[in-house]
């Protein structure tokens, strides 16, 4: 029987944590950066070797951000305690870059509003419909999850979305949501929703400006396309 590498047989200098302090946080590859957050092995396997069955088990980064806490603790060797741990440091994660969207994030073209979600929704086994949030100068202020809903359909009400666009003083709203299938045509419930929440938004003064699609790392846009 083979024995597992453990962390402690790995040259001091070639440990996660040392070439951390040593060459920079940057440096290190993801399951050095998910070994580290995992801190511990269990007694099969290294933290290193977890965390590369990890990435392994998801496929990619984007896939094990979306993991749920059942499916985490489903993976051998991730107990509750680990699995919190990587949805707490994920959700940091998403909520830095929406921190920093806020102050940054300008959209001009319906492709800088995909680039805010394509990552985050692109990989997404629900469908989820969201809105970012614009101020008269087209800066966005926010995005947010309206509704999660099955694969083939979410439910939007009018009333819950501009509820919490008029709370932060919207100007303007694209809306968007994500295709499961990665099949990006719009249903016919695609369109009548986005004419009603369309229709909705003139009577209350807030321009809906786009409704984009995601799914497969590609997007779709109703504006540039003729349907809004």
């Amino acid at each position: 029987m083979v024995t597992p590498l453990r962390i402690k047989d790995i040259p001091k200098e070639e440990r996660p944590r040392e070439r951390l302090r040593r060459q920079g946080v940057e440096r290190l590859a993801n399951k050095e950066l998910l070994a580290i957050l995992l801190r511990t092995g269990s007694r099969r396997e290294s933290a290193l070797a977890l965390a590369e069955k990890l990435l392994a088990r998801f496929g990619s980064l984007p896939h094990l951000a979306a993991a749920t806490f059942e499916e985490l603790v489903a993976v051998p060797g991730i107990g509750p305690a680990k699995a919190a741990d990587i949805l707490a440091a994920f959700e940091l994660a998403k909520r830095l870059a929406e921190a920093r969207m806020e102050f940054e994030g300008v959209v001009n073209c319906p492709a800088d509003a995909a680039q805010m979600v394509l990552q985050e929704l692109s990989w997404a086994d629900k469908e989820h419909f969201m809105i970012i949030m614009l101020n008269t100068k087209n800066r966005v202020i926010a995005k947010k999850v309206i509704s999660i809903g099955h694969l083939q359909a979410s439910l939007v009400h009018p009333r819950e979305m501009f509820k919490e666009a008029i709370r932060r003083s919207s100007a303007a709203i694209i809306l968007v949501h994500n295709h499961p299938s990665g099949d990006l045509t719009p249903s016919k419930e695609d369109l009548l929703t986005t004419e009603r929440l369309r229709e909705a938004g003139a009577v209350l003064g807030i321009d809906v400006l786009d409704h984009i699609i995601v799914g497969d790392n590609r997007y779709f846009s109703f504006r540039e396309h003729g349907l809004l």
